[in-house]
């Protein structure tokens, strides 16, 4: 090979050497996505977490909701339930005091008879359907009739709570008692109930009419 030949494959070969050093280095893409880091890794399990704190914290925050909301109620029920119970019993204590106002006129009609014809009301007589004896005028078994009505209604009243209470002896209380007049005593203390001139009822522990009585001056 003469001098000239040697010259151009060296040209030659220069050439091919400067292309090839010019030519990007080809990368599999497939390798870099199947090599995540590991900043990456640590970001998504935080964000994880972070999720699952929150969800968490909100079902809790539900459930105390609904646990509030359960107490809330079951307290308004007890509540109801009492005052209905309250309401209940002061509507009954109302109708029996009703029902014993109507009849209280009444029964002192028949005890002002009966003290009139000199008969103890209270006093137990003639039992029911017992007949009187012969020796008995028609006078006194009319009486005798008319104490047995009385004992009966004031037992009727007695089994609805009405109670009739005499106060003599006791302290004057505006609360029960109702003055009518007063008078001299002796060996009474002022202020102390002397007679009674119409007894006074209660409705379990409400006076639904005061005694009316006399008081020592």
């Amino acid at each position: 090979m003469d001098e000239r030949g040697a010259r151009s494959e060296e040209r030659g070969a220069e050439a091919a050497g400067a292309a090839s050093a010019r030519e990007p280095e080809i990368v599999d893409a497939e390798v870099v996505k199947e090599e995540p880091t590991a900043a990456a890794d640590d970001r998504a399990a935080a964000e994880v977490e972070t999720d699952l704190d929150a969800l968490l914290a909100e079902r809790t925050r539900e459930r105390d909701e609904h646990l509030e909301l359960a107490q809330r109620a079951r307290a308004d029920f007890e509540n109801y339930r009492r005052r209905v119970k309250v309401e209940v019993a002061e509507a009954e204590q109302r109708g029996r005091a009703t029902l014993a106002r109507n009849v209280l006129p009444a029964l002192d009609n028949l005890e002002r008879a009966l003290t009139a014809a000199g008969v103890d009301p209270a006093a137990q007589g003639t039992e029911r359907g017992e007949a009187p004896s012969e020796e008995v005028s028609a006078r006194d078994a009319l009486a005798e009739g008319v104490a047995l009505v009385y004992r009966e209604l004031s037992a009727a009243l007695e089994r609805t709570g009405v109670v009739a209470f005499d106060p003599v002896g006791d302290r004057f209380d505006p609360s029960q008692h109702e003055a009518i007049a007063t008078a001299e005593a002796d060996g009474v203390e002022s202020g102390t109930v002397i007679e009674t001139l119409e007894r006074g009822y209660r409705v379990d522990a409400q006076v639904i009419r005061p005694a009316r009585v006399v008081v020592s001056g």
